[in-house]
Formats: C-alpha cells, sequence, structure tokens
C-alpha cells in the first residue's frame, strides 16, 4: 500500500536535507543534483506524488510496467528507464520513456537510434557502466566504454547525456565510492578524448547517496528512502 502524500513529501523532504548536507561536506552547489524518485513497485499514484512534489522525473526498471503506468498516472513528470532494457524491447522503451539510463551495448544503441527515428526523435541515453566490475551486475566495461560512446556519439537520433552506475554488492563500505570514483574518472578521460560534453553522472541510491555525491554524482536514484520498501 502507498504511503500518503504528506508522508511521502516528509520523506523527500529528509532525502533532500541529505542531498544538501552531502553536497555542502564535498564542497558542491546543491542545485548540481537531482533527486530521480524511482517509483518501480509502487502504484501509477507514486509518480503523481512526485511531480506534485517537484520532481522533474521517476525512474522505473521494467518497461511494460513503466508503459501501463505512465498510462494511467498522468503526471507531468519525465519517465526514465533504469533497468536492464532487453534487445526485444529497445523500440517500445524508445517510444514511452524520455531517457534511458541503461544502455550498455552496440546492439541496444542501433535499435534505440533505429526506434528512434522511426519516431522522428531524438532519444536521450545514458550508457550505463559496470565501473565496480561486479559480476552480478549489467553494464558496459570501462575498457569497452571508449568504443561505446564512439558508437553512440554517431547515432543521429540519440543523444548522450553522460554515464550511469550502479554500485557493487560488497561487505566493504568503501567498494561503493570507489566505483563512483571510477566512474567520475572515466566521464573526465571521455570528455577529453572525444570532446563531448557528458554531464550527467546517474550514481547514489538510498544506502549510498553521500558517497555518490562526494565522487560527483549530478543525479541520485532514490526509492526505499521516498516511498519505503517495495511490494
Amino acid at each position: 500500500m502507498l504511503l500518503s502524500y504528506e508522508e511521502f513529501a516528509a520523506r523527500a523532504d529528509v532525502v533532500r536535507t541529505q542531498i544538501d548536507g552531502a553536497c555542502r561536506a564535498a564542497g558542491r552547489d546543491p542545485r548540481e543534483v537531482e533527486l530521480l524518485a524511482v517509483t518501480k513497485n509502487h502504484p501509477p499514484a507514486a509518480a503523481v506524488y512526485a511531480a506534485r512534489y517537484g520532481l522533474r522525473a521517476v525512474g522505473e526498471n521494467r518497461v511494460q510496467e513503466a508503459v501501463e503506468k505512465k498510462a494511467q498516472a498522468s503526471a507531468p513528470v519525465a519517465w526514465e528507464l533504469i533497468g536492464h532494457l532487453q534487445s526485444n524491447k529497445a523500440r517500445i522503451a524508445a517510444g514511452h520513456f524520455d531517457r534511458v539510463q541503461s544502455v550498455d551495448s552496440e546492439k541496444l544503441l542501433e535499435l534505440l537510434d533505429q526506434a528512434a527515428a522511426g519516431l522522428g526523435r531524438v532519444l536521450p541515453v545514458l550508457l550505463e557502466i559496470n565501473a565496480g566490475a561486479d559480476p552480478g551486475k549489467f553494464g558496459a566495461t570501462p575498457a569497452a566504454t571508449p568504443r561505446l560512446l564512439e558508437t553512440a556519439l554517431a547515432k543521429k537520433n540519440l543523444r548522450v547525456d553522460g554515464l550511469m552506475a550502479i554500485a557493487p554488492l560488497s561487505d566493504d563500505p568503501a567498494a561503493a565510492r570507489r566505483a563512483f570514483a571510477a566512474l567520475r574518472a572515466l566521464r573526465d578521460q571521455l570528455t577529453q578524448k572525444f570532446s563531448a560534453p557528458l554531464p550527467v553522472l546517474s550514481m547514489g541510491m538510498s544506502g549510498d547517496l553521500a558517497a555518490a555525491i562526494a565522487e560527483g554524482s549530478t543525479l541520485v536514484r532514490i526509492g526505499t528512502a521516498l516511498f519505503g520498501a517495495r511490494g
């Protein structure tokens, strides 16, 4: 059951305070870090809550769930895909999401570009990188990223906004921060090599928000801290 809007707003206030504090500790401007509400496994009203609170976008993990929810919510928010995208869902994703954060292969780039061209649109994307070398995570390897970016930049119907990563599962509390630092360093190298602005670093969730912001995150993906445990 979804919590009340008032409880959601109170939780969002707490998260924003955490973001502000992490930014101050890192010597950053809090306006540089966007809060993305992750509405996976929550009813369409969760997206309505996010819009009412003033958030720009919500994040969803599964294509079909998001498509159905988007049709029901009628909320003035952008919809971003943050979960793994299967190639057979690429065409649907291109038609229903405002940005796809989980692009990790040249095959997906080709399929999304073709789909976006057919829709007469330019689709914003992020390249998902397995910056923590976690065998259980999706994402391109850092070594494969230059070629992946070069391919992406050549697609006329895609716009590469930046990079995304999920911290590795680890008992070492410093593992997440190392992965985030690696992603930021990779972004800086790619920006210089390709003269391509990659302003978005999507990294950090409810449990590692501060570490992500310390390492340069510009977008944190928060679900549990906003909506409670997922169904």
